[in-house]
């Protein structure tokens, strides 16, 4: 087994575990035993649990871009600049309606402990920024108001935190149906 394949298997622990239970309620010694690397081997790569909380959100964060990105490209890829925006939404629809979704990891993590951890909140708010960037390339390219970007994300976030409350992936096609109007009044 080579070291990247213990970290490979500890990040992946850790999210899994992180995302099911929260952070504070998951300890190293879980994390050893869903991972299979040892206590000792976990330290050494993150020597504490807000180094592997830090590297776990890192690697959420190019994941979760990848995906969504992923995901527009191939399913919306011939539609207009218009279907390309709302193919975020579908994207949505689809990651709600997995059976371990539990809202989005970096605003759980923020809730949990955004008042007491600067980092959390750092890699949290780069998270949203990337995500309002990309948002705001699709905006741009459907020749739409660059406000348009901030209000798709607000649109995004509340149904990240709709879908996780109420446990029903309706909310992300709610969300898709606001923002084909906000995209509609934009264009008139």
């Amino acid at each position: 087994m080579t070291d990247q394949a213990d970290v490979d298997r500890a990040l992946d622990a850790a999210e899994r575990l992180f995302n099911a239970r929260g952070v504070q309620g998951v300890g190293m010694d879980a994390i050893r035993d869903a991972s299979g690397v040892p206590l000792k081997r976990l330290y050494r790569e993150f020597p504490s649990k807000a180094d592997l909380l830090h590297a776990v959100l890192e690697k959420r964060d190019l994941d979760v871009r990848s995906a969504i990105t992923g995901f527009v490209d191939a399913n919306a890829a011939s539609g207009s600049p218009r279907d390309r925006v709302l193919a975020v939404f579908d994207y949505l629809a689809g990651w709600f309606a997995e059976p371990d979704f539990r809202g989005c990891m970096f605003l759980n993590t923020a809730g949990e402990l955004g008042g007491t951890s600067q980092d959390v909140l750092t890699v949290g708010r780069r998270h949203k920024l990337a995500l309002r960037d990309y948002l705001s390339e699709l905006v741009d390219a459907a020749e739409l108001p660059e406000a348009l970007a901030d209000q798709l994300l607000v649109l995004a976030n509340g149904a990240m935190a709709t879908a996780a409350l109420n446990g029903t992936p309706e909310a992300a096609g709610q969300a898709r149906a606001a923002a084909a109007v906000l995209i509609d009044a934009a264009v008139r």
